[in-house]
């Protein structure tokens, strides 16, 4: 090969070096990188819902076990539990910028859905009235409205609150199972207590009350009476029972019970079981897969995102350790995985397409739990939880001989009884 052969190949090799890097330095940064993800899993919920044609252009998919209930159900798990991830980010003020234009579109899209989902003219009226499953997923919807009240809900016109208010007292016929449920109907009760509807205090309290007795320590909740080692002290006990407390202390009831000091009970309990999940987190961005409903994929970490959230989180977590592994677990989940199906929607799986972790109540409306995990896009861009610097979480300094903090059991320190 003679000199100028030799010339070029080495002048293509420093362009294609120069190519790289700049792709490097063009490499999405973690927020942009969860705004996309989350921009993608809402847009086909929320832009067909708005139309009026989530019902008609949704491909829907079922557990292989699914029970004999109505399968509408499905377009009411997506939109509930879609909005309950998202409705933090959504309320972020507009502005100009390529995040805020998507932002500011997703968020009119969300208000057209509300007022169809509860329209009995509309072909996107939700399945309110015909199943107990119903519970579940309007009390994600009125959880949507606790996140974002003032931007999702008061905008709402006086109508369609008015057929809010009456499809969330009829459900109050349906009698939850002796489980995480309670919460299902507390967050309803606690969300028209803050709206100034008339709500069942009775519902709320015997909630409260059954979740202090479930309590088994060091952050951790049974599910009922019997402890089960999975993740339902994520996907529902630590955030609806703060989010209970908390519309109850906003919407100043004055029963029995002192919400307050419940709520600030419930929020040190959050913090513990916030540090169990980011050790759970491995150097890979693996978290351990455990018990049922196992296909609500990042909706595990929603404690330690909801502690991000409202800023909350306990000392031995910094910003920039939690962002860094739970973007290392997304990047781990959804990069590379078949999550999506060929319209966009959420596919059955854990990480990816695999039909066969779904238990019997399982379909791909359900997975939008996995949406509870964005809340910390609720924080601005400028927070230090988007700008302080990646740090190496608990797994990355233990595996790899770093100095790293001792766990150790909490305890509660706030005891309560009933004012009167």
């Amino acid at each position: 090969m003679n000199m100028r052969k030799i010339l070029i190949i080495i002048a293509m090799l420093a362009v294609t070096a120069g190519i790289g890097a700049k792709k490097k330095v063009q490499q999405q940064s973690d927020r942009e990188y969860w705004c996309t993800l989350a921009y993608r899993m809402a847009q086909p919920v929320l832009e067909n819902m708005a139309r009026g044609e989530l019902q008609k252009n949704m491909q829907t998919e079922f557990s292989p076990s699914f029970d004999k209930r109505d399968r509408s159900v499905v377009y009411m798990e997506t939109f509930g539990r879609l909005m309950a991830g998202i409705a933090p980010w959504i309320a972020l003020p507009d502005d100009e910028t390529a995040e805020g234009k998507q932002r500011r579109q997703l968020r009119e899209w969300a208000l057209a859905s509300y007022k169809n989902a509860v329209d009995p003219s509309s072909p996107d009226y939700l399945c309110w009235g015909r199943a107990g499953q119903n519970l579940v997923d309007a009390a994600y919807i009125a959880e949507s409205f606790l996140r974002a009240y003032d931007q999702l809900w008061t905008p709402l016109d006086k109508e369609t609150k008015e057929r809010y208010i009456k499809e969330f007292t009829r459900l109050r016929k349906i009698d939850p199972p002796y489980t995480n449920w309670f919460l299902f109907s507390s967050i309803i009760e606690s969300f028209m207590a803050k709206a100034g509807a008339g709500y069942d205090q009775f519902r709320v309290n015997t909630a409260c009350r059954k979740v202090e007795e479930w309590y088994v320590g060091d952050g951790w909740y049974a599910d009922g009476p019997d402890f089960a080692f999975d993740y339902y002290s994520s996907y529902v006990f630590h955030a609806m029972y703060l989010e209970t407390l908390r519309a109850m202390v906003d919407a100043k009831a004055n029963t029995r019970l002192d919400y307050r000091k419940y709520y600030d009970r419930a929020l040190k309990r959050a913090q513990k079981y916030a540090i169990i999940l980011e050790r759970f987190i491995s150097p890979e961005g693996t978290f351990p897969v455990i018990g049922r409903s196992t296909p609500y994929r990042m909706a595990a970490m929603q404690p330690l995102a909801l502690m991000a959230w409202y800023e909350k989180l306990p000392q031995d977590l910094t910003n920039g350790q939690v962002r860094a592994a739970l973007t290392k677990v997304l990047h781990r989940m959804f990069d590379t995985q078949n999550n999506f199906n060929e319209s966009g929607f959420l596919t059955i799986g854990f990480c990816g397409h695999q039909p066969e972790t779904a238990d019997w109540y399982t379909n791909n409306g359900s997975l939008y739990m996995t949406s509870l995990a964005f809340m910390p896009l609720g924080l601005p861009a400028d927070n230090p939880f988007w700008t302080d610097a990646p740090q190496p979480w608990t797994q990355v300094k233990a595996w790899g001989g770093q100095p790293f903090p001792k766990d150790h059991r909490w305890g509660d320190d706030i005891k309560t009884k009933d004012k009167w």
